[in-house]
């Protein structure tokens, strides 16, 4: 099985168009009825009858059909399932999964830290997961292993084994500098990511800020060039003044795709760019009109997840540069603010814990969510209860402690527009949860994307699309 075929637990099928023979009502498995169908392909937007047949979408009809399964879509929207770059550690079994299916992402996707060794990731889902899966060769956990000697087991962000142990150890993945052979270990064994399957890239340079040089951040740009892939990037610098501001962390890489191609995914940059956020949105729009494969992406929260040891939160920065106080970073599972004190011992005795913090405004939040060319993502991290520890699928949903954006960015999205809180149209939301991530994806080394994020034209396995239907949205 080639490396593209194995990122998504589905067959894809490309069908051939919607103008086929009218198939007999008995011979239906699923119809949808009188939904307002929603494609951000086609644009279509109108009351429509969906019939599906062995996974597949194989007509969109004003007429009426019938099946052996029926849902009544009237009051309801029929869209593609969302595609969610942005997951961390996700338990495709495990109640965080479960939660982002109700939120309608049925594809959730590993590409901003990565996975290594990319293989065992794959094995691991393989026929388990609820939903589509895929990720990036993980250059952060590439460097705990290199530099660290530590295993990261598949996703050394998620694993509670790897980062708060080498935290507490004094890591050197993220402060150390990287000899001339540990950089050519470090490149040889991304490639070898790549050819496991690896979507791309993932660049959390965030996380490694005083340890991988610009140049070892060059040559894995020319990497996913050659191979015709992209850069998931956490800029370095998360701050709104200079000399580090998140402007200048996202040039750092885009100046090496402008060389060598590819495409690059700048994740969650408003956390970044806070006060400067509207600037970096005119730089990434300013790449992709002189042809680059460049796009962004937020979620739609002025206030993220992390570690408390993240090196953003260190004083010197998250006050200064970041505009914030020890008040703003709220303790996981405790859910309370955090004091000089209680940062301290945290950041000396458990290093890595979960916590919330806020970065920018609510203003420049909604500034860039309505920008036409930006993404919505999630960054999702994996629920806990009161113990720490993650949740099973069957898990009470008032048991979950963590960042709402796990179970809620679509859906907080959605009432957002129909509030009229962000002026924007129901589709271009859609386009922004769906269409906007596989087009970029498609155009950058991962064909199964042809078929996703659309209802009409490729029609999709059911598996793949998973049809969304949500209230309270009035019919055309």
């Amino acid at each position: 099985m080639s490396k593209l075929l194995k990122i998504l637990t589905i067959e894809l099928v490309i069908f051939s168009g919607l103008a086929v023979m009218p198939t007999l009502a008995q011979d239906y498995d699923l119809v949808i009825l009188y939904g307002r169908v929603m494609d951000p392909e086609s644009k279509l937007d109108a009351v429509r009858n969906v019939g599906v047949k062995d996974g597949k979408i194989v007509t969109i009809t004003k007429k009426g059909i019938g099946g052996k399964e029926t849902i009544d879509a009237k009051g309801h929207v029929v869209a593609p399932g969302f595609i969610d770059p942005h997951v961390h550690g996700i338990d495709l079994s495990g109640f965080t999964s479960k939660v982002m299916l109700r939120d309608g992402v049925t594809t959730q996707l590993e590409l901003e830290v990565g996975v290594w060794p990319v293989d065992r990731y794959y094995e691991e889902r393989e026929g388990k997961s609820q939903a589509n899966f895929g990720a990036t060769a993980g250059h952060l956990p590439i460097r705990v292993q290199v530099l660290d000697g530590v295993d990261p087991n598949g996703n050394a962000f998620a694993d509670k084994s790897v980062f708060p142990k080498l935290a507490k150890t004094g890591s050197k993945y993220e402060s150390e500098y990287e000899g001339p052979d540990q950089q050519d270990r470090i490149i040889e064994m991304v490639e070898t990511g790549l050819k496991q399957g690896g979507l791309g890239v993932g660049f959390a340079l965030g996380y490694e800020l005083g340890g991988t040089s610009s140049y070892e951040g060059y040559r894995l740009v020319e990497l996913s060039g050659k191979y015709g892939q992209f850069i998931a990037l956490h800029g370095r610098f998360s701050s709104q003044h200079p000399p580090t501001s998140g402007v200048l962390g996202t040039q750092e890489v885009l100046a090496g795709v402008a060389i060598h191609g590819g495409g690059l995914w700048v994740h969650h940059y408003h956390a970044q760019g806070l006060a400067v956020t509207p600037q970096m949105t005119e730089l990434i729009e300013a790449g992709r009109a002189k042809g680059i494969k460049v796009a962004g992406a937020v979620y739609p929260y002025n206030f993220g997840s992390t570690i408390a040891a993240a090196p953003y939160l260190l004083p010197s920065n998250y006050g200064p540069a970041m505009g914030r106080t020890y008040k703003d970073i709220i303790e996981v599972p405790a859910m309370k603010p955090l004091t000089k004190e209680r940062y301290e011992d945290l950041v000396k005795n458990e290093p890595g814990h979960t916590v919330l913090f806020y970065h920018c405004t609510e203003k420049t939040l909604a500034e860039v969510a309505i920008h036409p060319g930006v993404a919505i993502e999630s960054d999702a991290m994996p629920f806990v209860g009161d113990d720490g520890n993650t949740l099973p699928w069957d898990a009470p949903y008032e048991s979950a402690k963590g960042h709402p954006r796990a179970a809620g960015a679509h859906a907080k999205t959605l009432r957002m527009v129909r509030e009229g809180k962000w002026k924007m149209p129901l589709m271009l939301a859609l386009d922004k949860m769906s269409l906007m991530v596989a087009r970029f994806l498609e155009d950058n080394g991962v064909p199964q994307m042809k078929t996703k994020g659309r209802l009409q034209g490729a029609p999709s396995l059911l598996k793949a699309i998973r049809l969304l239907f949500f209230n309270s949205l009035p019919v055309a």
